[in-house]
């Protein structure tokens, strides 16, 4: 009987099952002309998840209030303990936690006895940049291009056995290019000493060792324009040290330049700060005779003459033996010149070009007193001028007036070596060698007007008053 019942019941199920499929069917049957036009409806998007607010407990609030008083008055041991409590359990709370940090670390760093715990706390030191950058890296006083220049220097600072610095580079070039002008002088100077020390290492590192080196000097000219910045004149002072490091560095010599930069300038010829940037870089390195030097100093002088373009098509027109063109652009880099050294220099150039070349020693003369307008200690200038006197005994019929040039010759050497000690061994050997033909006694005893400390006017050219020796 229970046999039956249960057939009759599993029988039941089966037929309602059929009859239902049936008219599922039917229905799809109905609806597929429907269906076929039906525009799918797009599946809901996922809602991101929130990230959970860190909950900053009381006791973490007093190990930050602990360690940062600690840390004021530079008791470091005192607040070790509650800043690698805070660190460890509320990273994210307070910025304090990093810049006080970094402090109260390499105070502990000072105090490691062996080198294990060294090694232990310097990574500990470096994966706290890491978790400021993780918590705070978007901070726009201090973003995460700022917090890896810090880390660079610490790096450069602290890491043992690492001659080269190399894993700092990436960390210190990321913190220039993203901090621009308002990168830390201590970060530019380093990154280009890092890339220094890894060319000297690595010479395939030539190529980004110049390129950094660029970047470098485009930051500093920012920030040496922009007088408002605190660190305008720190910027100054340290251009010229660092383009004396590279020129040292044997890094970029006139061919390696050249083979960087002919395409670029070729690509680059109406692009003023490309052209601008190039010619400044190939004159810090005296590579002013090349020819793609001479390229984009043309075309830099098509869109605009500058100081840098008038000053590379004199150097060419002087190769080019065009001695007129080359004292004319001369002249112009003068007037564009910014520098009262530089314009001392261009126009101490044009004395030597005029007297050597255009043999005129009068015009020589006044070069050479533009020059010393811009540079009064010139000692140069005066060396140049003194021994244009002691070629000018033509000036005088007598033999013996004519050795009176001798005498204002060595008035202009020891004048050199007064105002330029750097020129003295020149000076004190000509004031030597031109001393021997001034006027014997013999001759001054026919020529009483030349007595000994009396006063004696040289004319002709030279047109000044000497003292009779």
């Amino acid at each position: 009987m229970k046999t039956k019942n249960v057939l009759v019941i599993l029988f039941s199920v089966v037929l309602f099952t059929n009859c239902f499929a049936q008219k599922e069917s039917k229905k799809d049957k109905k609806d597929k002309k429907a269906e076929a036009t039906e525009v799918a409806v797009p599946a809901t998007p996922e809602v991101p998840a929130v990230p959970e607010v860190a909950v900053v407990t009381e006791e973490c609030n007093i190990n930050i209030s602990l360690f940062n008083e600690s840390a004021k008055n530079k008791q470091y041991a005192d607040a070790l303990v509650p800043w690698n409590a805070a660190y460890k359990d509320c990273p994210g709370a307070n910025k304090v936690i990093y810049s006080r940090g970094r402090e109260i670390v390499q105070w502990e760093l000072s105090q490691a006895k062996d080198d294990a715990t060294y090694t232990k706390v310097f990574e500990k030191l470096m994966g706290m940049y890491d978790n400021r950058i993780k918590y705070f890296g978007d901070d726009a006083r201090y973003p995460t291009s700022w917090i890896l220049g810090l880390k660079g220097l610490d790096y450069v600072q602290f890491a043992k056995n690492d001659e080269t610095k190399k894993p700092a580079y990436e960390w210190l070039k990321k913190s220039v290019e993203g901090m621009g002008e308002n990168s830390e002088l201590d970060v530019i100077r380093i990154f280009l000493t890092v890339s220094n020390n890894i060319f000297k290492a690595d010479a395939t590192h030539a190529e980004k060792y110049i390129s950094d080196f660029t970047k470098v000097s485009a930051v500093l000219d920012q920030i040496i324009a922009n007088t408002a910045l605190k660190t305008n004149a720190g910027a100054v002072q340290l251009k010229p040290a660092l383009e004396q490091l590279f020129a040292q560095s044997g890094a970029a010599d006139c061919n390696t330049l050249d083979k960087l930069y002919k395409e670029q300038v070729a690509q680059n010829l109406t692009n003023q700060d490309v052209l601008t940037n190039i010619v400044g870089l190939y004159k810090r390195v005296r590579c002013i005779e090349s020819e793609v030097f001479f390229s984009a100093a043309v075309a830099l002088y098509k869109i605009q003459p500058t100081e840098e373009s008038a000053a590379a098509l004199a150097t060419m027109s002087y190769k080019k033996e065009e001695f007129a063109k080359a004292v004319s652009f001369y002249d112009e880099a003068t007037k564009l010149a910014t520098k009262a050294e530089d314009k001392a220099e261009y126009q101490f150039t044009n004395a030597q070009i005029v007297y050597k070349e255009l043999n005129n020693m009068s015009r020589a003369r006044e070069y050479a007193r533009n020059s010393l307008e811009f540079k009064s200690n010139n000692g140069k200038a005066y060396l140049l001028i003194g021994s244009m006197y002691a070629k000018s005994r033509g000036i005088f019929d007598d033999p013996v007036l004519a050795k009176s040039v001798f005498w204002a010759a060595v008035d202009k050497f020891q004048k050199a070596k007064q105002v330029d000690p750097s020129v003295a061994d020149d000076a004190n050997d000509l004031i030597r060698t031109y001393s021997a033909y001034f006027p014997s006694k013999d001759d001054i005893f026919f020529q009483p007007q030349l007595k000994a400390g009396s006063s004696f006017f040289v004319g002709g050219w030279i047109g000044e008053s000497t003292t009779c020796r």
